[in-house]
């Protein structure tokens, strides 16, 4: 059955499945305007998570086609997937922030072959061994490619810009940018008392920035002609702080369910980075590469147990929290080193 949630004051949340993936779903939340239901993120482009978005839409008494917008919090394809499908049917805008609507564009301007090369290049950079990027390169010229996710992800023809409210007849939802997970992800202040009247300034539609037992990955989504090193990890951490200073009353996240204190959960996430940037420094003692550092970092499970591409997710999630130490001072690039390793200072 179609799972439908009441969140009050004309906002609603429909559980839009994710095929093959531990998360289970995607929370699509509905928002009620003067012009129409706006929807907040999409679901993955898939026939079973379409027709299940389809039917909570039905089941709320409106359909696709009624659909005036759609807001993304980021570029993924659990979110973004379906919001050309929407489009299609019903017309609807599509807004996302200029950085995320960057990777969109990278992204469908690579051939698939080019891609997957950019990729095992850039595993092998990190240390990766050649068992790891040989698939990869294997691949180019496989049918697979085709079914890569987000390699064909719809164009935004709206710009979210942060600290400005998006154009809803009727309603004050406020842009909050918050990088980290991807570059362009934002969090959506609706500024409008609880409707339960709980204390606190508003609720805070929070993407994956904000999830109530999981702890985010943070993103390396950078332009391959582009030598900028970037520091997701201490974007994130900073956007962190201003979503805790925010005082919303509760928290509409994109998946698992709604919570409350949001501050809270800001510390609990500030304390576990710091913790996990102690323990790679206590690991650098000797230099190791990202890869490396990701063999021996805690995860939910063993390394060996890892699948490929998780594995690539997971020595991303180690190389960021590098680029922070090396920010802060905490650590270095290890003389001499191909690929490149780091020791702590």
């Amino acid at each position: 059955m179609t799972q439908v949630t009441e969140h009050g004051g004309g906002v609603w949340s429909i559980r839009v499945p994710i095929p093959d993936n531990p998360l289970g779903h995607t929370l699509v939340h509905l928002l009620d305007t003067d012009r129409g239901p706006v929807l907040i993120d999409t679901g993955w482009d898939d026939p079973a998570s379409w027709s299940e978005l389809s039917d909570g839409l039905e089941a709320l008494g409106t359909s696709v086609r009624e659909v005036h917008g759609v807001v993304i919090t980021h570029h993924h394809p659990d979110h973004h997937g379906l919001s050309g499908k929407v489009r299609e049917e019903s017309g609807a805008w599509i807004a996302m922030h200029a950085a995320d609507t960057d990777v969109v564009r990278r992204t469908r301007a690579s051939e698939p072959a080019a891609w997957l090369d950019y990729l095992a290049r850039k595993l092998a950079a990190v240390g990766a061994p050649e068992e790891h990027t040989a698939p990869l390169l294997a691949a180019r010229s496989g049918r697979r490619i085709r079914a890569l996710p987000g390699l064909r992800s719809a164009l935004p023809d709206r710009e979210i810009v942060p600290g400005e409210l998006l154009d809803l007849a009727g309603r004050r939802l406020r842009a909050i940018w918050t990088p980290g997970h991807t570059p362009g992800h934002v969090c959506l202040h609706l500024e409008e008392e609880h409707p339960a009247r709980l204390p606190g300034h508003g609720r805070l539609f929070s993407g994956d920035h904000l999830l109530p037992g999981i702890t985010p990955h943070i993103g390396l989504y950078e332009d391959p002609d582009d030598a900028t090193v970037t520091d997701p990890l201490g974007d994130y951490l900073d956007s962190l702080e201003r979503i805790g200073r925010l005082g919303v009353a509760e928290v509409l996240p994109a998946h698992q369910h709604a919570f409350a204190d949001a501050a809270g959960r800001v510390r609990e996430l500030l304390d576990h980075h710091e913790e996990r940037l102690t323990g790679l420094l206590d690991l650098l003692t000797t230099p190791l590469t990202p890869w490396q550092l990701a063999e021996r970092m805690e995860w939910n499970r063993p390394w060996e147990q890892i699948p490929n591409g998780s594995r690539n997710i997971a020595v991303s999630e180690a190389e960021a929290h590098v680029r922070r130490l090396v920010k802060l001072g905490r650590a270095e690039r290890a003389e001499g080193t191909d690929p490149v390793a780091y020791v702590a200072v």
